[in-house]
């Protein structure tokens, strides 16, 4: 079952200065590391994402609700809107 596309999510967090892996959390799609030191546990497994649908109209409204807490730099909020749906 893909989860996303992690050849997209890879360049995103490289971009970001990052690292992804599969989540070892349950119920979610990625792990975000920052110099070898995991930051954050990001997309829900649930739920689809902008790499996998590429609905531009989706991502507009994912990126205006997630707007005030993706605000805030290395929360997982930010890690998810600049990975999963850039």
């Amino acid at each position: 079952m893909p989860q996303t596309v992690i050849s997209e999510a890879k360049k995103n967090a490289k971009r970001l200065g990052v690292e992804v892996k599969a989540s070892t959390r349950k119920g979610k799609k990625l792990d975000v590391f920052k110099d070898d030191k995991k930051v954050a546990s990001i997309g829900d497994k649930k739920y689809s994402d902008f790499l996998q649908h590429g609905d531009k109209e989706r991502q507009k409204n994912y990126l205006a609700r997630h707007a005030k807490t993706r605000a805030v730099r290395g929360s997982p909020s930010y890690y998810a809107a600049e990975i999963l749906w850039k």
